[in-house]
């Protein structure tokens, strides 16, 4: 499955890839998900608001699928942020960045449609390989970080503590409540604890 790099301007027959055109139309598109959500994206409305083609849009992203998740994985900044010496302010930081993604317009929606059984499959893939698979990697790294430091048990089970992280979101979600304000860092400081990690402030 090819992969969308925001940062790669691809040649193909004829002139080159317009970068600026790019960025027009993942703008468009991300305005038109927060709007009305991915049913209703139109990838001929998204072309006309970013002064395209219809066409032109087919040629850099193959699908209505393609088009919303590299929008979506356009807006995160988490694979530039580099490590710290502070594997625990690292892990708020990237949940930080998780609740920035799930609080945007239609950013809960988003994931609702993916659970759904008449789910675009093509749309649920790109969606994983896209967002969850890279986050829940950036997570596991710094759980392994820390493990290697000695901040954490040697037998921490850090696959299942990865999911429990931005799955307790959604637990809150369900049931109807708002997560408070301070979730990254309470999160990461039971999850922590859970881990055989010291107590965090």
């Amino acid at each position: 499955m090819k992969r969308y790099d925001p940062g790669v301007n691809e040649r193909g027959p004829g002139r080159p890839r317009d970068a600026a055109i790019d960025a027009r139309v993942l703008e468009e598109a991300r305005r038109a998900l927060a709007a009305a959500g991915y049913e209703s994206l139109s990838v001929s409305a998204v072309a006309e608001a970013a002064g395209t083609t219809r066409q032109a849009v087919y040629r850099r992203w193959g699908s209505k699928a393609d088009l919303a998740t590299a929008a979506i994985a356009s807006m995160s900044a988490a694979a530039d942020r580099p490590a710290t010496e502070d594997p625990f302010a690292d892990l708020v930081e990237e949940l930080q960045a998780f609740r920035r993604g799930i609080t945007r317009p239609d950013g809960l929606s988003m994931i609702g449609t993916m659970l759904l059984s008449s789910a675009d499959p093509a749309l649920v893939a790109l969606f994983r390989e896209r967002i969850v698979v890279p986050r829940r990697r950036r997570i596991l790294a710094i759980l392994r970080r820390a493990r290697e430091r000695g901040l954490l048990a040697d037998d921490a089970d850090l696959p299942l503590a990865v999911s429990a992280f931005t799955g307790s979101w959604y637990a809150i979600a369900l049931a109807g409540q708002a997560p408070p304000r301070d979730w990254p860092q309470r999160i990461a400081a039971l999850i922590w604890r859970g881990c055989g990690g010291a107590p965090q402030g």
